[in-house]
């Protein structure tokens, strides 16, 4: 048998030819497209990997790209290996890429995580452009994320916030002086997640409980793969070489996730049996989901299981981590800003008092509230850079072509810290959602500000996010005082990566400032 000296160097010799043919094939494709008039790429492109290289930072990539835009202009090109992407981040061309040409621009790139997690791009927000798309797109639109759907599990919200404000309260009230030192980042994540979970499953994911723990753990595993930055997706003849272990990890999550899903649609299924049950007893997102797809259904070639759990899945790993994070990063704000934290306790006294606790109902009359909602997600959009768009046809941006193929990132922290927009943008000033911005919304049609993206790819469940946001930030702020531990100002470092998540842990002193009777009453 060959000992591993004696074939390294024809592995080598492999790879050597390889990475020459896919070089010689890139600067064809550059040659090809010379007589096009293609956005500026910046310097510093490797061999290969093209630009790969400079998004391999600490510093988060939108911020990175933020850069590049100050020298090269809001529309630049990138090759990141033998793909070519197009990053736009000016209000102008922004509107132009998700308004005018959104029709032009509406797939997703074929990436890993979406093959091997996600059942071979079955989940509607990781599909591409075409007609099963096109039919989940309205499915969800239609049965999961419609106002009558939401406010049917109105009290699933509500219970679950009050149950973990009476941990809170509980907790703070061990000390003899009523203060109490918390990890708030933490509490934010377990609270979405509970939330989450009964929503999808009907089951609460409880601190304690082995199993309950193994999904928290898988879900924020999953997050972390999704986000890794998969050489093949960018070099697809390299897949087999599976580069950093990134396809076998996707793999055995794919599967260890099916397992979960699966035991919860089977529990759903046998329970339907049992009890026959109609639209009005509906518990659960996958209980709708069952009612709404027959036995038989088949969506383009994908069956009715499948569906189900796919839509599940994507549901389950994006509708915990950021509403989580977009109020950790609120709270940072209202701690290193202690008048604005004091105002916005001041609304809550006014307008719903200090002898009951805050309702959803009660949000519509918190005006400065939702400005402090609004500015947090201009400072720290859920998703800083868009989730990357493909091409399905040429079309022409800031007066360049983009080719049929081309991948589209918009820099939505770049346009939300525009100056020419956003005077002194990194300054947190609620009070501009209240003056000279009052009349911007979430909808996506005002481009200049777009925390939830815009067009046919928006969010669909931005409705349900900032129900959470809100409900939750406000019942916090209405039922405790709260300050930083010494006084030293919250650590705001953002770490590295797609999202922008706290470095820090986010700890926060915590008083119950309302009658203690409303606590005991939980």
């Amino acid at each position: 048998m060959e000992t591993f000296t004696q074939v390294l160097p024809i592995i080598s010799g492999l790879l050597l030819i390889a990475l020459t043919y896919l070089c010689i094939r890139t600067i064809g494709n550059n040659t090809r497209k010379v007589n096009k008039n293609v956005a500026p790429e910046p310097s510093g492109a490797w061999p290969l990997i093209g630009h790969l290289k400079l998004l391999q930072s600490q510093t988060p990539a939108a911020r990175i790209l933020g850069k590049i835009a100050d020298e090269y202009g809001p529309v630049f090109s990138l090759r990141l290996g033998s793909r070519r992407a197009v990053v736009v981040s000016s209000l102008e061309t922004i509107k132009e890429c998700l308004g005018t040409n959104d029709k032009k621009v509406l797939s997703r790139p074929d990436i890993a995580a979406s093959r091997y997690m996600v059942y071979d791009n079955t989940s509607f927000g990781l599909a591409p452009y075409g007609p099963y798309w096109k039919e989940m797109r309205k499915l969800v639109m239609s049965k999961l994320f419609t106002s009558q759907c939401l406010e049917k599990f109105k009290n699933v919200r509500d219970s679950e916030v009050m149950n973990s404000i009476k941990e809170l309260s509980v907790w703070s009230l061990k000390n003899r002086d009523g203060m109490s030192i918390i990890k708030l980042d933490k509490w934010f994540e377990q609270i979405t997640v509970s939330i989450n979970m009964r929503m999808l499953v009907g089951k609460r994911c409880s601190e304690g409980n082995n199993e309950d723990t193994r999904v928290k753990e898988a879900i924020k595993k999953g997050l972390q793969i999704i986000g890794a930055f998969v050489m093949s997706d960018h070099i697809p003849s390299l897949e087999w070489m599976d580069i950093g272990g990134h396809i076998k990890t996707m793999k055995q999550m794919g599967n260890e996730f099916d397992g979960v899903i699966q035991k919860w649609l089977d529990e759903h299924i046998e329970k339907r049996k049992e009890n026959d049950l109609d639209s009005d007893q509906e518990t659960d997102f996958m209980d709708v989901m069952l009612s709404t797809l027959s036995k038989d259904a088949e969506i383009f070639g994908h069956g009715r299981e499948t569906i189900i759990k796919a839509t599940t899945l994507i549901l389950m790993l994006t509708g915990s981590e950021s509403v989580a994070e977009t109020m950790t990063w609120a709270l940072s704000l209202l701690l290193n800003n202690p008048a604005i934290l004091k105002a916005c306790q001041k609304e809550i006294d006014i307008y719903v008092g200090r002898e009951k606790w805050v309702e959803e109902s009660d949000i519509k009359n918190l005006s400065y509230l939702q400005a402090i909602v609004k500015e947090t997600l201009r400072m720290y959009p859920p998703g800083p850079l868009s989730a990357p768009r493909e091409a399905v046809e040429d079309c022409n941006i800031g007066g360049y072509h983009i080719s049929k193929g081309t991948r589209l990132i918009v820099n939505i922290w770049k346009l939300h810290h525009d100056p020419q927009i956003w005077p002194d943008p990194f300054d947190f000033r609620p009070e501009r959602f209240l003056e000279e911005h009052s009349n911007v919304n979430y909808q996506g049609q005002n481009f200049e500000y777009i925390p939830f993206s815009s067009g046919r790819r928006m969010c669909p469940a931005t409705t349900f996010a900032l129900r959470l946001v809100h409900l939750i930030l406000a019942r916090l702020i209405q039922g405790f005082d709260l300050s930083t531990p010494m006084g030293t100002p919250v650590d705001m470092t953002e770490a590295s990566g797609q999202s922008l998540p706290k470095t820090k842990p986010l700890e926060a002193i915590i008083t119950p400032r309302l009658p203690r009777e409303l606590y005991q009453m939980l």
